[in-house]
């Protein structure tokens, strides 16, 4: 009798914790899903991106313009597509989730075209000197997550591609740049 109550709970609390939607963590560092409404996942696609930099037309010609960098991604839009709904909840691996998500997770909005999602890292002018950090930043409000993820919450979104970028703050030398994409429909 009392291995059948003891399965009876068991099975009563194995339910309700299936029932509220566990989710577990990306598997690797720099991986990232938007949690739905359901709390089914829909994984960020990741993309290496190519670093551009291109003097305008004028800089050739008469030596005054400006020199831009920008990050860029082949293909006009992500396959990871969601809707813009109230509130857009993406779980992000990291190394650990003792660092402030807003110094190691940059979310940005692309200038989308038709072959190429591109975003502008910096600008250098002849008379207007240069700047940095120009990617076109959504505001988030980041939690922990599990073990070493974060949950980030994005309360008002606008239709659009977007990327994001994860660091790793132990490491001085990261090989490449890699970028977690998704559309907004």
């Amino acid at each position: 009798m009392r291995n059948f109550i003891f399965m009876c709970l068991f099975g009563l609390t194995a339910s309700s914790f299936f029932a509220q939607g566990f989710v577990k963590e990306p598997d690797f560092i720099g991986e990232a899903f938007i949690l739905k409404a359901d709390s089914t996942s829909l994984k960020l696609e990741k993309e290496t991106v190519k670093i551009k930099t291109k003097a305008g037309a004028s800089m050739y010609i008469v030596g005054i313009g400006k020199v831009k960098s920008k990050i860029e991604v082949d293909g006009c839009c992500s396959n990871s597509r969601t809707s813009s709904n109230n509130d857009l909840k993406i779980v992000v691996k990291s190394v650990d989730n003792l660092t402030d998500p807003l110094s190691i997770i940059s979310l940005f909005k692309f200038d989308d075209k038709k072959k190429v999602r591109k975003a502008e890292l910096s600008s250098a002018g002849t008379f207007s000197g240069g700047s940095n950090n120009n990617l076109d930043y959504v505001e988030f409000v980041g939690e922990k997550f599990g073990e070493s993820s974060y949950l980030i919450t994005i309360t008002s979104i606008d239709i659009g591609e977007y990327g994001m970028i994860v660091r790793n703050p132990n490491s001085l030398d990261e090989k490449s740049t890699i970028v977690s994409t998704f559309g907004v429909d």
